[in-house]
């Protein structure tokens, strides 16, 4: 019998930890992923750009060049495997100044080197051409045909969903709170209890430091990056099709302007060093600073259909880089940290890496019986009338309305909950099928939502958590 209770024990249910466990999955590995949350992407993965980054700013022969070019090729293709949200609409990096172009021609020169195709510096009324919102002001820009953007939630659920269907055990609500090395593998001390596994994946996000350096004596620092955003309702998510950045400076890209794959507008985000890993509280000067810069790219941006505000931290490592790969002084402990923007972009591709560099290690052989393929959820306003008849046909529950602002169903609510990982919060039933994430924000549709969470999951209606513990809706019922 074998000492370890896993082969692999992931920390860390985002993009990265996700992707990480579907590509392990393809293995004959034994795989557990413990996640404190209720749920995958409730860190970092749900509050960031959404942006799927063409990779023309990273630093020639980074990490981060590396793996955001190899992550960008592969989306398209993931995608449609995994059935989730990606439009490869472009981006569009504007420059004010002439005396700026040398910075300008410096990212197409990065661009260019990191291997990104199809970079084209353009002037200002070609810019204006394909975007007549941009500001008069701009003189210049760099256009990427290869960026994109993405569903967060959407592709780390996907991930997650495949993994689980290809055997990887997901322990949710289990925080680990130590890692100790043994003569062989380590043992993790976790909330519910000790997990032994011969090697660990640390995908911890912003606390990736702390479990490193709990096992090496090469120690890291990770300070949380505040960035806060601003979305606005559908009706402004036509004011640009590509994806507008500012010209990079000392603290990342600057604020963007965005669609988004569901047709909102994402305006932000700011960029503050903190020390809290907990704080994604947004501020009024950080919500106004969003507002002032992104008033500089676009103009006329409604600003009054703003229906939410919300603030993600990014994972900054002291050294401007990913750290991927084993320690030299802890092998079997493999490192995702740092993974700060182009993060969700090189999600996959690091998931790959580490996958091939963990199976090659242990020896695991290909499964034959691997499932390459991943079906979502009917998206009921997306389909025909005769597409959404014959599904109502099949499943009446897709004929009742319950989010009217996302015109999102009843059976959509249900197949959220039923599938593999399924939803346990409102929450959870938001990132997977967008109920309550309309003009309204939940509003009107919580109730409803709340006992069909009671009756499909026999989760008491005062029980029923907006996301983790503690995050209960009701003090009781009479």
């Amino acid at each position: 019998m074998s000492k370890f209770d896993y082969d692999v024990a992931v920390i860390g249910g985002g993009a990265v930890g996700a992707c990480t466990a579907r590509e392990l999955s393809r293995y004959d590995l034994h795989i557990c992923l413990l996640e404190k949350e209720e749920d995958v992407c409730s860190g970092t993965s749900k509050a960031n750009s959404a942006i799927v980054h063409a990779g023309y700013d990273a630093e020639n022969g980074s990490l981060k060049a590396k793996f955001n070019l190899e992550g960008n090729k592969m989306m398209e293709g993931l995608s449609k495997e995994l059935d989730f949200e990606f439009i490869q609409n472009g981006s569009l990096v504007l420059c004010f100044a002439q005396e700026d172009m040398p910075a300008l021609k410096k990212l197409y020169e990065k661009g260019i080197n990191n291997g990104v195709e199809g970079l084209e510096l353009l002037s200002g009324d070609q810019i204006r051409e394909m975007e007549p919102n941009i500001s008069q002001q701009v003189y210049a820009g760099l256009y990427a045909p290869t960026g994109g953007i993405v569903c967060p939630f959407g592709l780390t659920i996907a991930m997650a969903e495949n993994a689980c269907t290809n055997g990887v055990e997901f322990r949710f609500s289990e925080e680990v709170k130590k890692v100790e090395k043994m003569d062989e593998g380590y043992a993790l001390f976790t909330s519910s209890g000790e997990v032994k596994a011969r090697y660990v994946v640390n995908a911890a996000g912003v606390y990736a430091d702390v479990y490193h350096n709990m096992v090496s004596g090469r120690q890291i620092h990770i300070t949380p990056r505040k960035g806060e955003y601003c979305l606005l309702d559908k009706e402004g998510g036509k004011l640009v099709s590509h994806t507008i950045f500012q010209l990079p400076g000392k603290y990342g890209k600057g604020v963007l302007v965005s669609p988004t794959v569901h047709g909102n507008l994402l305006l932000g985000p700011t960029a503050v060093d903190i020390n809290d890993k907990e704080n994604t509280a947004t501020t009024e000067p950080g919500l106004a600073d969003v507002i002032e810069k992104s008033g500089i790219s676009v103009k006329n941006i409604p600003l009054r259909q703003t229906i939410t505000s919300f603030a993600g931290l990014r994972a900054h490592e002291d050294g401007d880089d990913f750290i991927i790969g084993e320690p030299e002084d802890a092998e079997g402990f493999f490192d995702a940290a740092g993974i700060e923007s182009p993060g969700l972009t090189a999600a996959p591709a690091i998931g790959k890496y580490l996958a091939q560099a963990i199976a090659e290690k242990a020896g695991a052989k290909e499964k034959k019986e691997f499932c390459q393929t991943r079906k979502g959820i009917p998206r009921v306003a997306s389909l025909s009338h005769k597409e959404r008849a014959k599904l109502i046909q099949e499943n009446p529950l897709y004929g009742t309305i319950i989010c009217r602002c996302e015109e999102i169903s009843e059976g959509e609510i249900v197949d959220a909950i039923k599938r593999p990982l399924g939803a346990k919060s409102l929450d959870g039933i938001k990132r997977r099928v967008r109920a309550g994430m309309g003009r309204c924000q939940a509003g009107f549709c919580t109730p409803k939502t709340m006992e069909i969470l009671e009756r499909e999951t026999g989760i008491p209606m005062e029980n029923i958590c907006k996301n983790r513990d503690g995050s209960q809706m009701l003090t009781g019922r009479k």
